[in-house]
């Protein structure tokens, strides 16, 4: 749906652009032996980011085991749009009761259109949010002092789709082709693509601004549309071919993987304010929240089918299949990860603020003007809820990971 799209970026004018992904309240009781895991979770939790934090920073503050909580500290996390399995671990850490066995009440705040969620976050209306990296970082840029704690998405979601017969198979094609995109600072990746294929996009390429939907290229107003690997591209798949009346499917279609171009930029993460991460309680609660929603991700990753429908209840606005479809791809975005569930590779980060410093736009914007500060991100909680994630049993990696098989329908029904 095209109110997704409208999450991904910032535009870059020092406007922040609008959206945002949003969870709704699911919640059910946790199991004596889930509140005893949570226990040993706090504890390793605690001991492995006291060994993994930084001398300038303390260790997170050990917790009190689940079991011996009285008063369950208040959390809000703020999304950046609707009720989606984009967002699906957060809703199974709460459905399945991950956020109570560390002493947490999460509400799940909802984005919208005038909501920019790491400005809520710097403002104070939020203690944790859901951002895109380079959205975020532009945030950073005008001001707004947070820092990923956890990231999520390994790689970008983001593609540019045809139909086989313009054959475009890599961004060299799309020389003297009609290129749809979104604009608002989601056209970064696309312009690193043109310009690192030897293209210059004011003369070799045209240009189209695109909706947020697929009509454009299922009309053929344009010869490549922009999409996201979990919804947009889902849509082309859930329309009815005309000349066979039957749904499209992938073998119609050529996707440009910005990921293999060599330009794809770090997408969802969790985000926590900066000033207060020097604060031995709000690292605790850092820790806490981010070791219960990684432990999400994981349940989503072993329990698409569920996850699906716990979105689905929770009161998304997606079909049943897309929801499905979203889940599946968005697992294949986080799964496997080498290093650990929310582990950022300094190797992709760099690429990102490369691609975020250094390309320009038509109206010669870039993402950000300069390096960000190295508080821009740190990996000491994430690193410290694998060590007590794996101390459950559960794997962090995903390294034998396989996507299920989806089956669209029209319309995503």
């Amino acid at each position: 749906m095209r109110q997704i799209a409208r999450s991904r970026w910032v535009a870059l004018t020092g406007v922040a652009v609008v959206g945002a992904l949003a969870l709704s309240a699911c919640s059910s009781s946790s199991t004596s032996s889930e509140t005893s895991a949570a226990a040993a979770t706090s504890a390793a939790a605690s001991a492995a980011a006291s060994s993994a934090a930084p001398a300038s920073s303390a260790a997170p503050a050990s917790s009190a085991a689940a079991a011996e909580c009285t008063t369950p500290a208040p959390v809000k996390l703020q999304l950046q749009w609707v009720a989606q399995a984009q967002f699906a671990g957060y809703y199974a850490a709460k459905d399945k009761g991950y956020y109570t066995d560390q002493c947490l009440d999460v509400t799940i705040l909802e984005g919208g259109v005038d909501i920019v969620p790491q400005t809520v976050l710097a403002q104070g209306g939020a203690d944790f949010a859901i951002s895109w990296v380079p959205k975020a970082l532009a945030s950073r840029e005008q001001g707004a002092n947070i820092t990923d704690v956890a990231q999520v998405f390994q790689r970008s979601g983001t593609r540019q789709v045809s139909f086989v017969d313009k054959n475009i198979k890599t961004a060299a094609d799309f020389k003297g082709k009609k290129i749809g995109n979104w604009g608002f600072g989601n056209e970064y990746e696309l312009f690193a693509a043109i310009t690192k294929a030897g293209l210059d996009p004011a003369a070799d390429v045209e240009l189209v601004q695109q909706q947020f939907d697929m009509q454009a290229l299922l009309n053929g107003d344009i010869d490549a549309a922009e999409a996201m690997t979990y919804n947009e591209y889902a849509q082309v798949l859930e329309a009815k071919n005309p000349d066979t009346g039957e749904l499209y499917t992938p073998e119609d279609f050529n996707v440009v993987d910005y990921n293999a171009e060599g330009v794809g930029m770090y997408q969802d993460a969790i985000w926590a304010a900066t000033d207060k991460l020097s604060d031995p309680a709000y690292q605790d609660l850092t820790q806490k929240f981010v070791t219960a929603s990684l432990q999400g991700w994981i349940y989503c990753r072993d329990n698409a089918q569920e996850c699906a429908d716990i979105v689905l209840a929770a009161g998304t606005k997606l079909g049943a299949s897309h929801q499905l479809w979203q889940m599946n791809e968005v697992n294949k975005l986080i799964w496997p990860s080498p290093a650990g569930v929310g582990i950022i590779d300094p190797a992709l980060w760099e690429q990102t603020v490369n691609v975020a410093m250094n390309t320009k736009n038509l109206e010669g914007a870039t993402v950000i003007t300069a390096a960000p500060t190295e508080d821009a991100y740190t990996n000491q909680y994430a690193e410290a809820a694998n060590a007590a994630l794996t101390a459950q049993g559960l794997n962090t990696t995903g390294d034998a990971f396989a996507p299920i098989s989806v089956t669209l329908t029209e319309g995503g029904s």
